[in-house]
């Protein structure tokens, strides 16, 4: 392996913003460098309280991919369904093992982020890695986690960690291209988009002062990541205003989730602030929206709740059917946030 070669790879992989187009370029390069009969990233996501394990991309010696996972969330393997996963994630460490068709070795190194192992790398090759070989991969993936540090950096908010209003639109195209590859199997559960208000905001800021509540945003941050799975989009939109972007879900699964999130704030004892509500407006994702177009709507959903007492769950296609919500608000209308 030439190292100026290499040194030119990866530059030309962390030179991407894009994560998937990211994880596509170290595959790749890797699959060429170690001439390795497959290379695979993982992605690790929470679903509840299991850790499940859904393909990012599969690059095989003969040049052919296998592009994400589109299995529901629930069917995916998990990451105790097989001993080299499990190792690799309890020990933070690379695993080497047999390859499951036990004509060639597998190592599988664990991908770290701010959070522990978010991701793991599984390369398949005809003989084991030599040392010097998983010393470069290590070497490599200590450079793609500072560089992914780096994104994140500019792609969350800074107060709840949660992801930044700049970067719905690029996650929601995403989630539309999933929903299309998805559609063309077995699911066709839609996605949903909800938009999440904290009530009262300004008097919390008014009465305690600004400290307390950001206090306050942090600890619903908290509970919106402890409520929905590691699948999910999660935003901080501004002030004091959440979205959540929920994958692939039926109608009723939808409403649960959303309303355990309301249920968890309404329950929660705020330090010094005391109770605290939400009020949660939501949509189906349809193929053909824009960001501007599914907030719209769901911000409608939420509009009607504020306007009927808060702490309330409303969907925007039962309101419309109903003939409840308009999409359009006026001016006047706005002061009820």
């Amino acid at each position: 392996m030439a190292v100026p070669r290499i040194i030119e790879s990866v530059g030309k992989a962390t030179s991407y913003r894009d994560r998937d187009e990211l994880d596509g370029a170290i595959a790749r390069m890797l699959a060429s460098f170690l001439n390795a009969r497959a290379v695979t990233i993982y992605r690790v996501i929470a679903d509840g309280d299991a850790r499940r394990v859904a393909r990012q991309i599969t690059v095989r010696r003969d040049g052919s991919e296998l592009g994400p996972d589109t299995t529901e969330v629930e069917q995916l393997p998990c990451v105790s369904d097989e001993l080299a996963w499990r190792e690799c994630v309890l020990l933070h460490d690379i695993v080497h093992d047999e390859a499951a068709d036990a004509s060639g070795w597998r190592s599988v190194f664990p991908l770290e982020g701010e959070r522990g192992v978010t991701g793991m790398l599984e390369i398949v090759a005809d003989e084991g890695l030599r040392a010097r070989e998983a010393s470069l991969v290590t070497g490599i993936l200590r450079i793609l986690r500072n560089h992914l540090a780096l994104l994140d950096y500019g792609e969350r908010d800074t107060l709840t960690g949660l992801l930044n209003r700049k970067t719905l639109e690029t996650t929601f195209g995403k989630l539309l291209a999933r929903q299309q590859r998805a559609s063309r199997g077995a699911s066709s559960d839609p996605s949903w988009l909800a938009v999440i208000d904290i009530d009262h905001f300004k008097s919390i800021n008014d009465r305690f002062g600004h400290l307390f509540g950001d206090e306050v945003l942090l600890l619903i941050a908290r509970l919106i990541t402890r409520t929905f799975r590691g699948v999910d989009q999660l935003f901080r939109f501004g002030g004091e205003e959440f979205i959540v972007v929920l994958d692939r879900a039926a109608a009723e699964g939808a409403s649960t989730a959303f309303d355990r999130l309301r249920t968890a704030v309404q329950e929660y004892d705020f330090p010094q602030v005391g109770d605290v509500t939400v009020s949660i407006g939501y949509t189906a994702i349809q193929p053909s929206d824009i960001p501007a177009s599914c907030i719209e709507r769901a911000d409608a959903a939420l509009y009607h709740a504020k306007r009927n007492g808060r702490n309330q769950l409303h969907n925007f296609e039962i309101l419309r059917d109903q003939g409840k919500v308009q999409t359009k608000r006026s001016e006047s209308e706005i002061e009820f946030f």
